[in-house]
């Protein structure tokens, strides 16, 4: 049983629920936010559950759900000069930025669409769906975990 859910949003052109199911496993990296990274650093715990959600996209939504398999570590982004996230700031001893590792669990039969959420009363809360929330990985509590599963089993 996961002790804790989450919400972590990819933009399909760069990395979709179909990259991770061909890839098995992945890390998840470039995360520069620091919000975002404390949650990666400090609260995302092996075994915890995601939502995998298309950003950016038409529609945007929930496309599937992956597992945490390793907890946060240092980005490995933000030490390679030649990628789109290296910080020439970052510190090996002190790192700045941080990654975690997560395993394909299922794709949904159907995207749930960002549109369709929002008019669950269950995730009123949720903050996916609170104006200004921006953040490419977020808390899901429980009961927003089993509220978007059952739309998800009954499409």
């Amino acid at each position: 049983m996961a002790g804790n859910y989450w919400l972590m949003k990819s933009e399909p052109e760069a990395y979709s629920i179909d990259d991770l199911a061909r890839d098995k496993v992945t890390y998840w990296d470039g995360v520069r936010n620091y919000q975002a990274r404390n949650f990666l650093r400090d609260s995302i715990k092996k075994g915890d559950l995601v939502f995998f959600y298309h950003s950016n996209a038409e529609p945007s939504g929930i496309a599937g759900i992956a597992e945490v398999i390793k907890e946060g570590y240092p980005d490995p982004s933000a030490f390679d000069k030649k990628d789109i996230h290296y910080d020439d700031a970052s510190d090996l001893k002190d790192p700045t930025w941080y990654a975690v590792e997560i395993k394909f669990v299922k794709k949904f039969k159907e995207l749930i669409p960002l549109e369709k959420l929002k008019n669950i009363p269950a995730l009123a809360k949720m903050p996916l769906l609170q104006r200004g929330q921006r953040l490419s990985v977020q808390p899901v509590s429980e009961k927003e975990w089993k509220a978007i599963n059952e739309i998800a089993d009954n499409r």
